[in-house]
């Protein structure tokens, strides 16, 4: 399809705002994120329309796309003719895990409301993944400690994730243009990463990000499965509780939470 032939059929569609629907309408975008999918088996949330869909089916070993919006999934099924695209009409989230087993690298614009989630699941899985995200969401993805950026989902990339940025995406290159700007990163999951049990406490400390840790750990002392007493002698020997979580290393809230944990075994034999 010509460029303008696609972004007369873009301008056409009615995007859902409840789905997040923001279409990608810059080829030369699409062919970026899909050369790294070149002879690897890929998956594709979002679809959309398939301007990056066409591109991977281009140089992709396999392409298994996963369209929730069923007007889009009928377009699809007619417009890409490809055999080495597989399309299924549902939510990503929802789709077994034996059809999306296999495959080397997501390579997707998703929509925004779902990079936590999706980053979630890339983390369980181990996949790497090319994704368009929210430029906001980005730089909070990549903050280094004691900066204005550095939250909980910086901690948690950091421990879960090499992230790589490639581009950035202005408005305009979407149809609707959203009202910020996009980055394509490179997010690669790590060999070794933490448990979800020490993320959740690593998240219960960030919560109290500007509290000296001993008052983090005291306020969250309920939810961390601790009683007063048994919270007490967790700061007997805690690692680094006169500083603030937002001033700690990803590592050393990780040393912390390791700490807890043990405690917790303690406690619960």
């Amino acid at each position: 399809m010509e460029a303008s032939d696609y972004r007369e059929k873009v301008r056409a569609f009615r995007a859902s705002k409840k789905l997040g629907q923001n279409f990608l309408i810059n080829r030369s975008v699409a062919k970026t994120e899909a050369n790294f999918g070149i002879g690897r088996k890929v998956i594709e949330m979002g679809p959309g329309l398939g301007i990056l869909t066409g591109e991977l089916c281009k140089v992709a070993k396999s392409v298994i796309a996963v369209e929730k919006d069923r007007a889009l999934y009928d377009y699809l099924s007619e417009a890409m003719k490809s055999k080495n695209l597989e399309l299924i009409n549902g939510d990503f989230f929802k789709v077994p895990a034996r059809k999306l087993s296999g495959f080397d690298i997501m390579i997707a614009n998703i929509p925004y409301n779902l990079s936590s989630k999706t980053l979630m699941w890339l983390g369980e899985k181990g996949m790497p993944a090319v994704l368009c995200l929210q430029k906001e969401f980005v730089t909070h993805m990549l903050a280094k400690p004691d900066t204005e950026n550095y939250s909980r989902l910086s901690v948690m990339c950091a421990l879960q994730f090499t992230i790589t940025p490639i581009i950035d995406v202005p408005a305009n290159d979407f149809y609707p243009e959203p009202r910020v700007s996009s980055s394509i990163v490179f997010v690669r999951p790590k060999k070794t990463k933490a448990s979800k049990s020490l993320l959740d406490i690593v998240t219960l400390v960030m919560e109290h990000k500007k509290k000296k840790i001993r008052n983090a750990v005291l306020d969250s002392e309920k939810m961390l499965g601790l009683t007063k007493e048994s919270a007490e002698k967790v700061l007997e020997s805690l690692p680094h509780s006169d500083g603030r979580a937002f001033q700690l290393s990803p590592e050393e809230l990780l040393e912390i939470a390791r700490h807890i944990s043990r405690r917790l075994k303690d406690q619960n034999p």
